[in-house]
């Protein structure tokens, strides 16, 4: 069964390098392609300021921050490590998260996530739609994936979209039919390797012996030859 990490971050900035730090990650569970209900969320406190402009893309001040955990703590560094396992990580525009994500384990002495692990949906969107616009809301609204629920880049909403958008990247519903047409194999290879024996006495009979008779009556009254019961003998 191939078990995959979506992801989705949250940040003060673009880049790690001028002091930009993670202030959020979430995570969602996908065993071949499909999502478990088994997810990883937390925010992070970054240590420094909320700039405006980070603040208006994903509604997260420094004063809400402040009280979470940093991402030293267990509770989010090692809780994080071990959500992911050394599963593929599926993120959009997978540098980006990529540079954060690898910068914060540095810091704390952990072996960053090396990129052959890394599947970007960007580059898989822009490899099927060359020359389209391949955000992640272009690419709900094409594959009709509801927004209803997304005010702000929260990295748990955008994580869950990015799962419905990863799945018709890999396939859509062929990957679901190719999924059903498995299982089904599966269980008819079950029934025919099953052995039933005889049954050890025959069912006692639910009818009454006033309705068996009317039944045949009916049969005789009104089916005459062509009743399948005098064929068989079951009169």
């Amino acid at each position: 069964m191939a078990r995959e990490i979506v992801m989705d971050t949250e940040t003060t900035g673009f880049d790690p390098k001028q002091g930009h730090r993670l202030v959020e990650i979430a995570c969602v569970e996908l065993e071949d392609f499909l999502p478990t209900g088994r997810h990883f969320h937390v925010y992070i406190d970054p240590e420094r300021d909320m700039p405006p402009e980070a603040e208006k893309v994903h509604g997260l001040s420094a004063s809400f921050l402040t009280s979470k955990p940093k991402f030293a703590d267990p509770v989010v560094s090692e809780a994080f490590l071990e959500f992911c396992g050394d599963s593929p990580l599926i993120a959009h525009n997978a540098g980006f998260d990529r540079a954060f994500i690898n910068w914060e384990l540095e810091k704390v002495g952990r072996a960053i996530v090396p990129e052959p692990r890394w599947i970007d949906t960007l580059a898989l969107a822009q490899k099927r739609f060359p020359g389209m616009h391949n955000s992640l809301d272009a690419l709900c609204k094409r594959f009709n994936i509801s927004l209803a629920e997304r005010e702000k880049h929260g990295a748990l909403i955008d994580t869950k979209l990015l799962a419905g958008v990863y799945l018709e990247l890999r396939g859509g519903r062929e990957c679901k039919l190719e999924l059903t047409s498995s299982v089904l194999r599966t269980a008819v290879a079950a029934a025919k390797s099953a052995s039933y024996g005889a049954r050890p006495r025959p069912l006692a009979p639910r009818s009454t012996e006033e309705e068996r008779s009317a039944h045949v009556q009916f049969v005789r009254a009104n089916l005459k030859d062509k009743a399948l019961w005098l064929k068989m003998g079951l009169e």
